[in-house]
């Protein structure tokens, strides 16, 4: 492994910016604390910053040299609505919330990096540092880049990485492709005729009718779409009645749909919409069906994530740098790879063996209220990130080869 010696020295103390933004949690667009320790630092080492887009984003320009060329770099600053179980120091000290998926971790990896990137810009051109609200479900991205984020800081390429527990600490994985899924909603109320359970035949029962149709959203994934394509349709909620000797007139259905491409998920959509109004309408019944598409699949482009994957190689060795599995989870990142080139990678956090005493007793897993972010993780991720702006700066464009 080699890391950056000088990155490796400054590694505690940006440890403990870590640990203080873990204590201080702050969730989608509420992010003022986090984005004023990030405005500070980056302005202690010299860094002109812009504040505002997306309302708490940050942007860091670090320039050097004469050339016009430009890279980004992005980690997500907002925390989730989670209460934690862990006791230890850095616990959060806000009920109620927590950093539960490491963003205080990915934006200490890019200070890392800022930090060595400001003092030593070994490159030829910019690097765009980019500190991003509301990646849990507030489309922090989507804000940004509407409020002018590559038109101010124009880019050839944007790069962004997320901690993946269960991977060994030492790890990389990027692949070219759909790594993550779009994220999708449905709201759907079947609206039938109440009355008495026990005289069932003067009513229009919706409870029936709502399990008939969750039952048919299956046989679209085994009947309607082609058996390589990957997809999920999940019912999550159910909500009818009251009491126990009263046939309710409407139930409610609420659920996500997960797919890892725009074409899959418009057919998805739309059978969706034909099974639960016909359903519907053989059982006398109506439907109101509502579908919220907030995540497009995040899909990194061939030549990025090969370059990516190549960086990697350099700083962990090649049996180091894994192929991507991809993952049903859904991610922001996807506006800007939507937006420009790019790739969106996983560094290993390990098993949970770093988790200081009195950590909660669930796993170190996503989204969990025992989760903590690997501190070991920040020379390695930072180490990356510097490795990649210089040899991508240095080499020719991508799209040039």
């Amino acid at each position: 492994m080699k890391l950056i010696d000088s990155i490796v020295t400054q590694a505690a103390g940006i440890a403990a910016i870590r640990r203080d933004l873990h204590a201080h949690p702050e969730l989608a667009y509420e992010e003022v604390r986090t984005a004023d320790v990030v405005a500070a630092r980056l302005t202690e080492w010299g860094i002109p910053i812009h504040r505002g887009l997306g309302t708490t984003g940050v942007v860091g320009i670090v320039k050097n040299g004469t050339s016009d060329r430009a890279v980004g770099l992005r980690a997500d600053m907002d925390a989730l609505p989670i209460a934690e179980l862990n006791t230890f120091d850095h616990a959060s000290k806000h009920q109620g919330k927590m950093h539960a998926c490491g963003h205080d971790g990915h934006t200490a990896m890019l200070l890392a990096a800022a930090q060595h990137l400001a003092k030593h810009r070994n490159f030829d051109g910019t690097v765009y540092l980019i500190f991003q609200p509301a990646e849990e479900g507030g489309g922090g991205a989507d804000r940004m880049i509407k409020d002018g984020l590559f038109e101010k800081f124009p880019m050839e390429a944007v790069y962004g990485m997320h901690n993946w527990p269960g991977m060994k600490a030492g790890q990389f994985a990027v692949s070219p492709g759909a790594v993550m899924a779009s994220g999708n909603k449905f709201y759907i109320t079947v609206r039938g005729k109440g009355g008495h359970a026990a005289l069932p035949h003067t009513t229009v029962d919706p409870v029936p009718i709502a399990c008939e149709m969750v039952q048919a959203f299956q046989t679209i994934l085994t009947r309607k779409m082609k058996p390589l394509d990957s997809a999920v349709i999940s019912v999550t909620t159910v909500h009818a009645g009251d009491t126990n000797n009263v046939i309710p007139n409407d139930c409610e259905l609420t659920g996500t749909v997960r797919t890892f491409s725009i074409e899959v998920l418009d057919m998805i959509e739309a059978r969706m919409r034909k099974i639960a109004e016909h359903i519907c309408a053989a059982h006398d019944a109506e439907c109101d069906f509502e579908f919220v598409r907030y995540y497009p699949p995040t899909i990194n482009t061939e030549a990025e994530a090969n370059f990516a994957r190549q960086v990697m190689a350099s700083v962990v060795g090649a049996e180091n740098v894994l192929k991507q599995e991809p993952a049903m989870t859904s991610e922001d990142f996807a506006f800007m790879l939507q937006a420009r080139p790019g790739a969106y990678a996983f560094i290993g956090n390990g098993d949970g063996d770093h988790r200081a005493l009195h950590h909660g007793e669930g796993p170190c897993t996503l989204h969990n209220a025992s989760y903590d972010f690997n501190d070991d993780l920040i020379p390695l991720g930072a180490t990356m990130w510097v490795q990649l702006a210089e040899q991508f700066l240095a080499a020719p464009p991508l799209g040039d080869r």
